[in-house]
């Protein structure tokens, strides 16, 4: 395989897995979250080195507020108030 292809290839593949993270991010947040969380933690092990334990602390997902959701994103899923005229 020529090089040309074998680079146009790895660009294929670049921009899919860039688009598969845009979707996941938009359809699954909350998957999205666990799985941060879940790296993170792997990450900041005291027995890995001080480089990996910041990415382990750059990547973990902000704390949670007090009200949010199941999904973990805006606590717009309830029903909305009734409206006064």
């Amino acid at each position: 395989m020529d090089r040309g292809l074998l680079l146009q290839y790895a660009i294929i593949v670049l921009a899919v897995l860039a688009s598969a993270w845009v979707v996941l991010k938009k359809q699954f947040p909350g998957v999205v979250r666990r799985l941060r969380g879940a790296l993170a933690l792997w990450l900041v092990k005291p027995h890995r080195s001080p480089r990996l334990q910041a990415l382990g602390r750059r990547l973990a997902p902000p704390a949670a507020a007090g009200g949010a959701g199941a999904c973990g994103g805006c606590d717009g899923c309830g029903p909305t108030p009734p409206k006064q005229h």
